[in-house]
């Protein structure tokens, strides 16, 4: 019988994982672009496109309030990050 070599990649793989074990959820910071996007976007859809067509009004009144709610957890979780001086 002939051995086979183990490939080195399952060993990556798992310890790759191991990684991805120990480290904790953060928040990353969004620009205040996204925010501005998602209320222009929330208010957009509330009164323009939900009166036209209340399917496509629901659906995008849920993505830009997913997005307004991502915003404001990146607000309030985030880490501060000292500017440059």
């Amino acid at each position: 019988m002939v051995k086979r070599k183990r490939s080195k990649t399952k060993k990556t793989t798992n310890s790759r994982l191991k990684k991805n074990k120990n480290k904790q959820w953060h928040a990353v910071p969004l620009k205040g672009s996204f925010m501005l996007t998602a209320i222009l976007g929330l208010l957009i859809s509330i009164y323009w496109v939900y009166p036209q067509n209340s399917n496509y009004g629901v659906t995008f009144i849920i993505i830009f309030g997913a997005m307004f709610i991502a915003s404001m957890i990146s607000m309030t979780k985030a880490p501060i990050i000292n500017p440059m001086r």
